[in-house]
């Protein structure tokens, strides 16, 4: 059995997706569905069990022999969440717990961390496991910051010569879009926001710009494909003897113009993109450039390419967002 937290999440439902297409077919998940759609993320899987995140002990207690790996993406996601206690209960503290319960096991344990734990990325975003940088790093967001304390911990333990799990592997995944994040709110993708406007023929609105170096719509994301996210999940799982910290990206950054421009263009439609004022509480923690550095996961021998903004858009607009079912 695969254990995978935040199964019926964003990140997480596509990995199940994936794994059933690979053949893996005993696969339970760990997750809080609420009242929402976001049951519909795994309405097409074939689940061996559905894991409230408060009986997660006691599932681990009674079913631990049986599982073979966790793939823990379960998290308080949202950058703009200020409950710090709520976010170390489930980002840091749960993490820990399976940690060491895969430690324990000597059974893989693939993590998600965040390209938010870099920061304005005035330490670069390089994934050093080195914990004078890991460190050195400063988010801007109790987000942020509970992945960042998670990964120090890892290390420290690692540094100390403490028992580890067989494989494990963080994953810092930067701006990722694709199917299954419609339940986000206002934390989904950009591309899903300014889909319906773009679709009816509206003009989509970016933020404005408050640096003078920069100009409006010229910030810069390293978008990525959740398809990318979860073929480098797979390699892991096929490749148990490789761990460390590895960023997820596509090692290009790209404006929100470029974005918006081709979601146009994978409706066949001329640009037609505005601007408008960022709220002022974004204003001094926003990120107006990131891009992964993917030397470490290269190295590890992961060497597949990763998928354009423009192919990425198009399959996720005409495959999914403008399709009458637009789940995976």
């Amino acid at each position: 059995m695969i254990l995978i937290t935040g199964g019926a999440g964003f990140i997480g439902s596509n990995i199940i997706a994936a794994l059933e297409e690979a053949g893996y077919t005993d696969l339970a998940i760990a997750d809080t569905l609420g009242t929402d759609e976001k049951w519909k993320n795994i309405a097409k899987r074939t689940l061996s069990a559905i894991i409230e995140p408060a009986d997660l002990t006691a599932f681990l207690a009674k079913r631990g022999d049986d599982i073979t790996a966790v793939i823990h993406m379960g998290a308080i996601s949202a950058t703009t969440e200020t409950d710090a206690d709520l976010i170390v209960r489930t980002n840091v503290t749960l993490s820990w717990e399976l940690w060491e319960f895969c430690t324990r096991r000597q059974i893989p344990f693939i993590y998600a961390s965040s390209a938010a734990t870099y920061g304005a990325g005035e330490n670069n975003f390089t994934d050093r496991n080195d914990l004078p940088y890991l460190k050195a790093l400063r988010p801007l967001n109790a987000y942020g910051w509970s992945k960042a304390l998670f990964d120090r911990m890892v290390y420290t333990a690692l540094a100390a010569g403490k028992p580890h799990p067989r494989q494990y592997a963080g994953l810092k995944f930067f701006n990722v879009y694709g199917p299954n994040e419609y339940h986000k709110g206002g934390q989904k993708s950009v591309v899903a926001h300014i889909f319906p406007n773009v679709r009816d023929g509206k003009t989509v609105e970016l933020f404005k710009s408050y640096r003078p170096d920069v100009r409006d719509g010229e910030q810069l994301r390293d978008f990525v494909w959740v398809g990318d996210c979860v073929r480098v999940v797979l390699w892991l799982l096929k490749h148990p003897d490789v761990s460390g910290l590895f960023n997820v990206g596509t090692g290009r950054a790209r404006s929100f113009y470029d974005l918006a421009a081709a979601t146009f263009a994978a409706m066949n439609q001329s640009p037609r993109i505005g601007f408008k004022d960022m709220p002022e509480t974004l204003r001094d923690k926003y990120q107006y450039y990131t891009q992964a550095d993917l030397n470490a996961l290269r190295a590890a021998g992961f060497d597949e390419p990763m998928t354009s903004l423009e192919d990425g858009i198009r399959q996720y607009v005409q495959n999914y967002l403008n399709t009458a079912d637009p789940y995976r």
